[in-house]
């Protein structure tokens, strides 16, 4: 933000027009709710120890389903055909999560390999419902999911309730507690009376509901699906975000409202490069540079070595230990 304040004097203004909130802030809130919504998903499913690299292809999964509903509706501009159509969205994405939960809750497929799978696979699924054309809808109340509800964007309304519910729903109740415990140690909390296998599906599920209404988000904002990019590097974008939002890939202890702000980061960085003139195909290896960047932080044994290169400030050494005669 400081680096675009110079460059554009008015960053941090907003303005009124038509009756709608506008400006740079405005924009990057908009631009960041879907990324915020994937990023709340992966936080829970990060905190069980868990990832989920699916995301990107339930997001474009969600997004064409619903629009192709919307195209062959008898009345395009009906509220019960919007309303259907994110149904159906929401319906895909629970459906995903579902998938990705059952092979890795129960049967014990590795994380990584169970979404990488459906993240090819579910590319080509989203291929096949458009037939492999960009779909393009004329809705102006499907339209409303993306579009305004008053002077605010609709979008940032929609994230804002889905972050506040899932703090409720992990603070407020054992549901988070339950949580951190299978991600600290899921046979620890097996034998602690927690079914681990329940949070782990949970997890995986909510996580698909977050990104089905990520795409219908992004669809109605842009009345169409492009089924080959819709929610493309999403699944970078969300895992960068939870990064950055202090919860651990190990998982354990999490922060949803880290993961907001890390999601914000990622969207002021994007408009920080492009206010600067830098070609859009060049974001992802400044965003590259920003994980490592935070991977080395997260390192313990990185720390410890920066540490040990201050002057005077040397970590203390184990003493060997000592065999008594």
């Amino acid at each position: 933000m400081l680096v675009n304040l110079p460059s554009t004097p008015d960053y941090f203004s907003i303005g009124v027009r038509h009756g709608h909130l506008y400006g740079s802030l405005i924009n990057i809130l908009i631009f960041t709710a879907p990324q915020i919504l994937v990023g709340v998903g992966l936080t829970l499913v990060i905190a069980t120890s868990g990832i989920d690299l699916s995301v990107g292809a339930v997001v474009a999964i969600a997004g064409t389903a619903a629009c192709w509903w919307v195209v062959h509706a008898s009345d395009q501009n009906a509220a019960t055909t919007a309303l259907a159509a994110a149904g159906i969205g929401l319906a895909a994405g629970l459906a995903c999560g579902a998938w990705n939960g059952f092979f890795v809750a129960r049967m014990g497929v590795q994380p990584i390999v169970a979404t990488l799978t459906l993240m090819v696979a579910g590319r080509g699924v989203a291929q096949l419902i458009g037939n492999g054309q960009i779909i393009t809808v004329n809705s102006s109340s499907y339209a409303l999911i993306g579009g305004w509800w008053g002077p605010l964007p609709s979008g940032i309304l929609i994230a804002a309730a889905v972050v506040v519910l899932t703090i409720l729903l992990t603070r407020r109740t054992a549901l988070g507690m339950l949580i951190e415990a299978v991600g600290g140690n899921a046979e620890a909390a097996r034998l602690a009376g927690v079914r681990a296998t329940r949070i782990k599906m949970t997890a995986y599920i909510f996580c698909g509901f977050c990104a089905a209404a990520a795409g219908l988000l992004l669809t109605s904002n842009t009345s169409s699906a492009d089924a080959n990019n819709s929610g493309l590097w999403y699944e970078l974008y969300g895992i960068l975000a939870v990064v950055l939002g202090g919860t651990s890939l190990a998982g354990g202890r999490f922060h949803i409202g880290g993961t907001v702000l890390g999601a914000l980061v990622i969207g002021t960085l994007n408009n920080t490069l492009f206010a600067l003139g830098v070609p859009s195909q060049s974001n992802l290896v400044f965003e590259g540079g920003v994980v490592i960047v935070v991977c080395l932080l997260g390192s313990p044994k990185f720390r410890t070595k920066v540490l040990n290169l201050r002057p005077g400030r040397r970590l203390p050494v184990p003493a060997a230990p000592t065999t008594e005669a």
